[in-house]
């Protein structure tokens, strides 16, 4: 990925932020067969090694465990808040007509290491953590406890659980940094307006942000 000095992020709560909130990654794989692409909710453990583990799960059908042997290299990409951004949002642009299209986007590149868990106990922790997190926002958040216990043993024995252990973390916040502050201000409210209010923070944050 290429990463302009002014649109690099590094800080890892930054980040952590991002893969938090946007959960749902891309799973990208390469073997025999070529490249290849899951999406998965993933849930981080930051207190899992130097860069913490991501877990996840995946049908028991599904041929992605069983053709990644333990230790297989993995990019896992989280996007975050992204938009369109139209030079007529800049107040230079009506200045002197020197300004063109762009997107803003956040993402974040996770490299590490893939191994398959085909254990109960696992699946079932993997499963309870995605759970509380997506659920906890509930009036009465669903737990596996409310389902028969036979139910979900089936379920459980039809999945298998996935950990990558964490090598790097790579980001990129694209939020205008490059423009003057009233370009990056009058695009941000306009952002607003028209219900983007995700990216126009994102980009207010990152004006702010030495």
């Amino acid at each position: 990925m290429y990463i302009p000095a002014h649109f690099a992020e590094t800080r890892p709560e930054a980040l952590q932020r991002i893969m938090r909130e946007h959960p749902l990654g891309m799973l990208v794989t390469h073997g025999s067969a070529g490249l290849d692409a899951e999406h998965l909710p993933f849930e981080h453990d930051p207190d899992a090694g130097t860069h913490g583990t991501l877990i996840a799960h995946v049908a028991r059908a599904n041929p992605l465990w069983q053709r990644c042997p333990a230790g297989t290299p993995v990019m896992v990409v989280f996007r975050g808040a992204e938009a369109y951004i139209s030079p007529n949002w800049y107040p230079s642009k009506h200045e002197t007509h020197r300004q063109v299209p762009t997107w803003n986007y956040e993402v974040v590149h996770v490299h590490g290491t893939l191994t398959a868990h085909d254990d109960e106990r696992f699946v079932r922790r993997v499963v309870a953590r995605l759970t509380r997190s997506h659920e906890a926002a509930e009036p009465k958040p669903w737990k596996m406890g409310d389902s028969a216990p036979e139910f979900i043993d089936t379920m459980l024995r039809n999945v298998v659980g996935l950990e990558i252990a964490i090598t790097s973390l790579v980001g990129k916040l694209k939020l205008s940094q490059n423009r003057e502050v009233p370009d990056r201000r009058g695009a941000a409210d306009t952002l607003d307006a028209r219900g983007h209010t995700a990216m126009a923070q994102a980009m207010r944050q990152a004006g702010s942000t030495p």
